[in-house]
């Protein structure tokens, strides 16, 4: 008795566990989503008290810039009208640093900030050093001849002479270094001392300086983010927008699919075709125009107003015409796509890969003798790549407090829940395979079920008290004749019958289960009846 006693509430103990935790599973189903929620909207909000503040204040992904430049492989034959023939030489990488001074934040929910960006040249992933020399179209003098087109006459014989003297030509063999980051040029001074607003710039020249401004509201706006973070709880049907000071413009880019980053789940998002549409094609890019064929977009105006177009690398996505006109591209989507890998719930970039072409419209200049017989052409200049990708401390930081934690919750709800539900079955399969089936309250049903059924194979009432057989019951008195020989013999006393021994039915109190009681009183009335 006392071990089906301890049996018994050790069913009930897990009955009552398995009851809290589906309990607390419906709970944490209820209330962790918001948990979550706030615990992201808490550590990705630029705060100095939130998690992602340092890392963007102070990135800690190592990024890295690709150049890549189109050496001329004939630049006379240009000159004398001939197709282009370029070779694709690089990559020259650079280790980029930034670093974001003067934050203020505002009373609108904005921050406004000064980066500083530095790069650091890396020679073992590059092919090639700074000094290589390699031949390009001479931005000065080729942007400076379309400048003078609609210009008299007597102008363009003074450029052209102001060419001579300085030796400046149509293509110029310079340095990585010196194109990257600038160079002195007698040119740039001779025209800011007789034409002071035809340059905006002093000293100089190199292609990673930028003026920024456009012919409309909507292509000034600077719209979305830096490109570093972006809003939370992102979908399918949210896009991406920043500031990319390469291309002196906000740009979108489009969701195509989800993926994996080190196993942490990412959207990719991708650059729509009409990105560098022109206003034909895609009237929102009107206001950076004047265009020219599809795909190629007109920066002039942040680039020192040189006639200088952006592009994906190798006129990818552009009108096939630019591609054919100049030999030596091949474009590949693989290769020359860009893309950012966006965690969707935090809106942090995993990983990133933004590339973007630089070319130059050339052609014959009438008065200009530098231009010769230059034919019409989009020259591609360079074409460079901005990746970078989470790593180390930073991705293991991240990937326990705003995946893994978030995660463990998640499944923690559903495994308290499905844990509930399997230990309140214990009570159940416990009371269904006891032995004692009667101790509940319907132990009286089911023991008048068991009589009923014990009855019918006897024919007789479940109620009924059975007689074990006696002696013979006596004859019925009747008038006799006595012996002959003899008195009468004396009349016996009527025997008293002896009261049938009942067959008691045995209480619940004793332990038995109503089951072992119905078959214990079966066996008693097949031994009455056989005697």
């Amino acid at each position: 008795m006392g071990g089906r006693s301890r049996t018994r509430w050790a069913a009930v103990a897990l009955g009552v566990t398995g009851l809290l935790c589906a309990v607390l599973g419906a709970v944490m189903i209820v209330v962790v989503p918001s948990l979550i929620r706030q615990q992201v909207l808490k550590n990705v909000r630029i705060d100095p008290s939130s998690l992602s503040f340092s890392m963007w204040k102070e990135i800690p992904v190592p990024f890295y810039l690709s150049v890549y430049f189109f050496e001329v492989l004939n630049p006379e034959e240009i000159l004398k009208g001939r197709k282009p023939e370029v070779q694709e030489r690089g990559p020259y990488v650079y280790r980029e640093f930034r670093h974001k001074i003067n934050i203020t934040f505002n009373n609108n929910d904005t921050v406004s900030f000064r980066e500083h960006r530095s790069f650091q040249f890396q020679p073992a992933k590059s092919q090639g050093s700074e000094s290589d020399y390699i031949v390009l179209p001479n931005i000065l003098v080729l942007g400076a001849a379309m400048m003078m087109e609609n210009r008299p006459m007597s102008l363009k014989l003074m450029m052209t002479l102001a060419f001579s003297t300085l030796g400046e030509r149509a293509f110029m063999n310079r340095t990585v270094g010196e194109i990257m980051w600038g160079y002195d040029d007698p040119l740039v001074n001779l025209i800011n001392k007789y034409f002071p607003d035809m340059l905006p710039l002093k000293g100089k020249f190199g292609l990673f300086a930028e003026v920024n401004f456009w012919h409309s509201d909507q292509c000034n706006m600077i719209n979305g983010t830096s490109g570093q973070m972006w809003a939370p709880f992102m979908t399918p049907e949210s896009s991406l927008e920043f500031y990319s000071p390469e291309a002196c413009r906000s740009m979108k880019l489009i969701y195509q699919e989800p993926g994996m980053f080190e196993g942490i789940p990412t959207y990719r998002f991708v650059a729509p075709k009409t990105l560098f549409a022109n206003g034909s094609v895609y009237p929102p890019n009107e206001g950076f125009c004047p265009c020219l064929e599809s795909g190629i977009q007109n920066v002039s105006t942040c680039r020192f107003g040189a006639p200088l177009f952006l592009s994906h690398p190798h006129f990818l996505n552009a009108d096939p015409v630019l591609a054919e006109a100049v030999a030596g591209l091949h474009p590949d989507p693989e290769e020359h796509s860009l893309f950012l890998d966006v965690h969707p719930v935090t809106g942090i970039p995993m990983n990133c890969s933004v590339k973007l072409q630089l070319s130059i419209y050339v052609k014959s200049i009438k008065g200009i003798g530098q231009t010769g017989k230059i034919q019409p052409v989009v020259l591609p200049l360079m074409w460079f790549g901005e990746s970078g990708a989470m790593e180390g401390k930073p991705l293991q930081t991240f990937y326990t407090q705003l995946v893994l934690m978030p995660k463990v919750m998640h499944y923690a709800q559903y495994a308290l829940l499905a844990l509930g539900g399997a230990l309140l079955l214990v009570p159940i399969i416990y009371q269904a395979r006891s032995q004692d089936k009667c101790y509940l309250f319907w132990s009286a049903l089911c023991c008048k079920k068991q009589d009923s059924r014990a009855a019918k194979v006897t024919g007789a009432s479940p109620t009924r008290w059975l007689s074990p057989p006696g002696p013979p019951a006596p004859a019925p008195h009747s008038s006799r004749t006595p012996p002959a020989d003899g008195p009468p013999a004396p009349r016996p006393e009527p025997r008293q019958p002896h009261p049938a021994p009942r067959v008691p039915r045995r209480a619940d109190t004793q332990g038995r289960s109503c089951a072992r009681d119905g078959r214990g009183r079966q066996e008693a009335i097949r031994n009455l009846l056989s005697r």
